[in-house]
């Protein structure tokens, strides 16, 4: 087997270990997929429904095992953006806002092992407890989908640790922000990043990260917005954000959900 043989083998099984395709034994928690939590109607974790593969390949459900709910497409694109960046040279770390359980940071992260890289940080940031309370006064365009009330969302630091290290891949390469972003990203020892992936669900959150991250973007690098087209507040919020800064680049979308363009 030649070396980039082994390496596609593994990040294969990489994506299929944090997206929960090994066994497939996840139950969905939404009892509907994401239209319930655009709906702002609660979780029921009592009676959480069977998995429909369609929903889960998307990633249009919350599943009660896998370290991601990202779903296939959009771990396919982290990976390519990854690996356009390393093979252009593009200076940089990595980072995710908002990673759940960690398994697309965990993904970014062994990617990075596969190909060598001893250079680069991926940056894990989160509150670590969840979503934070809507502020309609200061961002009338914000969701009113309610997430703080789902604690489905609220995974601890120590698990999210726990799960990079059952893959191996807890190091001095990964650095955690615990934390509200706009707590942490102003201040984060951050020198310049090759790619920002963003999953803050809301306007506040999404705003945050653009805002004291996207300067810090090595030209050339990619943004990806994983809530892109299925929360209207990230939309909102990317596109204010955009036209402020004046980027008309083209946003590529992602199959059913995210988008991404590049600096």
């Amino acid at each position: 087997m030649t070396a980039d043989a082994a390496r596609d083998l593994y990040l294969e099984l990489l994506k299929h270990c944090v997206s929960n395709y090994i066994y497939d034994d996840d139950v969905d928690l939404t009892q509907g997929g994401s239209a319930r939590v655009a709906t702002g109607n609660p979780v029921d974790a009592h009676h959480p429904a069977a998995v429909d593969p369609r929903l889960k390949y998307y990633g249009a459900m919350w599943p009660s095992r896998a370290h991601t709910m990202v779903g296939i497409p959009r771990l396919d694109n982290i990976r390519q953006c990854v690996e356009e960046v390393l093979a252009a040279g593009i200076p940089g770390d990595l980072i995710e806002t908002g990673v759940w359980r960690g398994g697309a940071s965990i993904f970014m992260r062994g990617i990075l092992k596969a190909h060598g890289v001893k250079d680069r940080v991926v940056w894990v940031a989160d509150s670590f407890a969840g979503l934070p309370p809507a502020d309609f006064a200061k961002y009338p365009q914000e969701s009113s989908a309610q997430f703080e009330r789902h604690a489905e969302l609220a995974i601890p630091l120590d698990e999210v640790q726990r799960n990079f290290g059952r893959y191996g891949l807890l190091d001095d390469q990964t650095r955690f922000l615990k934390g509200w972003f706009r707590d942490t990203l102003p201040s984060a020892p951050i020198g310049s990043l090759a790619l920002m992936r963003l999953d803050g669900d809301m306007y506040e959150s999404t705003m945050d990260a653009l805002m004291h991250l996207y300067p810090k973007l090595s030209r050339g690098g990619f943004v990806i917005i994983d809530d892109y087209n299925v929360v209207p507040a990230c939309n909102a919020a990317v596109e204010d954000f955009r036209k402020a800064q004046g980027i008309a680049g083209e946003i590529f979308l992602i199959p059913a959900c995210g988008a991404y363009w590049r600096k």
